[in-house]
């Protein structure tokens, strides 16, 4: 087993300009190493580059520089041991609507040369949920069932790595729930490295070990998600009290006061430099008697923004990627 399930250096990708319309720079210099055996987080805005380093290491875009090994294959050297070893769940229902998911999976994994004897065809119908309709045509499968059936596809030929673009933009609970099961008991069971991108982002702080998020063409940082997450120092307390809140609290430097809609105050403040003790013994001296207080704590969506809302700062990012 690999130590690193892929290993990127110095990647990137300019797309030709054309007409009066500039090359378009979509990845500098993209240094990112993700661990065998991890479920790996790859978010970023819209147009941060994600697509197009997911497609690079899927083989259909070609990079402009740099140098990418998957499951220890240099892409250059090995390609065809490269593309073996992931399979990638797209975003858009690329299907031929012809096809039974059967023969969907049939032909897929006569295209990754997997023998007949080595197929696991009702193995992963069964997985995914669709082995009552194995012998529809897809063009008669739901939206979630077609998703499904992606998954299904990108399974055939045993990936060691497995690429969740977006995969569940638009779906519901169920085929959620049953997604996650099965990529955690991939993961679990089997060792299947997984990385995932999504706009979701409770869902990738609940999945992923690690995430890297992407903007600009560059990785901005990249760490272990609870390691993300605690980054934002911010700490918010609400509070409700007995009787009527004065509009005007006198708080110690640094925290923020507002209202809910249902009353309570909102006090936010940093807890590197400031304790909830004081924060607290501010309130009632302003008279107020607490009836009930409640914390929250910030999440991934909070770092997300904070990372992606202001240029990236080369420095910055420098010191805070881990490869």
């Amino acid at each position: 087993m690999a130590e690193n399930a892929i290993e990127i250096e110095a990647l990137q990708k300019t797309y030709a300009g054309s007409g009066t319309q500039a090359p378009k720079s979509a990845l500098k210099g993209i240094d990112l190493t993700i661990p065998a055996g991890s479920i790996f987080g790859l978010l970023g805005p819209n147009g941060a580059g994600k697509s197009t380093l997911i497609n690079i290491l899927a083989g259909l875009v070609t990079k402009s520089s740099g140098r990418v090994k998957i499951w220890g294959f240099d892409q250059d050297v090995n390609p065809r041991q490269s593309r073996a070893a992931i399979g990638v769940m797209p975003q858009e229902l690329n299907m031929d609507p012809f096809f039974t998911p059967r023969a969907a999976l049939e032909v897929q994994a006569g295209l990754y040369g997997v023998p007949k004897s080595q197929r696991r065809t009702d193995e992963i119908l069964k997985m995914i949920g669709l082995q009552d309709k194995a012998d529809a045509y897809a063009r008669s499968l739901s939206g979630g069932m077609r998703r499904r059936l992606l998954l299904g596809k990108a399974l055939v030929h045993r990936p060691q790595i497995l690429v969740l673009d977006e995969p569940t933009a638009g779906v519901d609970i169920e085929l959620r729930q049953m997604l996650w099961q099965n990529v955690r008991r991939l993961n679990e069971q089997e060792g299947l490295t997984v990385i995932l991108t999504t706009h979701y982002l409770e869902e990738a702080q609940e999945m992923c070990d690690e995430i890297a998020i992407i903007n600009h063409g560059e990785v901005i940082v990249r760490d272990s998600t609870a390691a993300l997450v605690g980054r934002m120092d911010a700490k918010t307390l609400v509070v409700h009290g007995d009787g009527p809140i004065p509009d005007q609290i006198p708080l110690p430097d640094g925290v923020d006061m507002s209202r809910r809609r249902d009353g309570a105050l909102a006090l936010t403040y940093h807890r590197n430099a400031i304790s909830a003790g004081d924060v607290l013994d501010a309130v009632r001296a302003a008279g107020v008697t607490l009836r009930d207080v409640a914390t929250e704590e910030p999440d991934l969506e909070d770092v997300f923004m904070a990372l992606t809302t202001s240029a990236p700062n080369k420095d910055q990012s420098a010191a805070s990627t881990r490869n």
